[in-house]
């Protein structure tokens, strides 16, 4: 199990472009689609204090933001 999870969707450019940039970098990834787990959305709800949008990228289960917090 990696210690980076992006939370997805199927039809995000950006979720993209992260994992692009993260599998670059050789940086190991869980992504988590959201679209079609409910499971999976109740949690990115959770760690993500109600975030709306994606990408969602936790760190060790603790949430850093999307793809402009991550290229910082």
């Amino acid at each position: 199990m990696a210690r980076l999870k992006v939370y997805s969707t199927g039809i995000c450019p950006m979720c993209d472009k992260t994992k692009s940039l993260l599998t670059k970098w050789d940086i190991p990834f869980d992504e988590v689609r959201i679209d079609h787990d409910q499971t999976a959305l109740r949690e990115f709800s959770q760690v993500t204090n109600g975030a709306r949008m994606v990408p969602q990228i936790t760190i060790d289960g603790k949430w850093i933001g999307g793809f402009t917090e991550l290229t910082e």
